[in-house]
């Protein structure tokens, strides 16, 4: 199974905004699923490519050793996710760690629940995965 993070963020976001929206996201897959779906679980984390190199993301992937999948606009408006009033329309309106999360899992990948949101409201994130594990 591959395991994908996405993750939207305003841009004053700190990384522990994102940490938490994180952890919020895991949290509730585990509860949901009746299983612990820990950040050993994920291979990867995605955000539209224009904030790929937010310094908080950087630095949260620094800490998680994971790889950022930089996800392009047109990519992301084309996910079936939750429009979110939120959301800038360079985006799609759509949930951006939805989005991400869906189109870097790859085809066939499915949400394991709706986005979390961090607690100062500066980030959120969802979790997606797939069970084909081809590139």
């Amino acid at each position: 199974m591959k395991l994908v993070a996405g993750l939207g963020f305003r841009a004053g976001c700190e990384a522990a905004s994102l940490r938490s929206a994180l952890q919020a996201a895991l949290d509730a897959a585990s509860t949901a699923h009746g299983q612990p779906i820990t950040l050993a679980h994920l291979s990867s984390m995605a955000t539209a490519t224009d904030k790929a190199n937010h310094p908080a993301l950087l630095q949260l992937a620094a800490q998680l050793q994971l790889p950022i999948h930089p996800i392009p606009l047109p990519a992301l408006a084309n996910q079936p996710v939750a429009p979110s009033a939120h959301v800038p329309e360079r985006y799609g309106a759509h949930s951006v760690a939805e989005a991400a999360a869906l189109a870097a899992a790859g085809p066939g990948a499915s949400l394991l629940g709706t986005r979390s949101i961090s607690p100062d409201r500066m980030a959120t994130a969802a979790l997606a995965f797939t069970e084909n594990t081809s590139p």
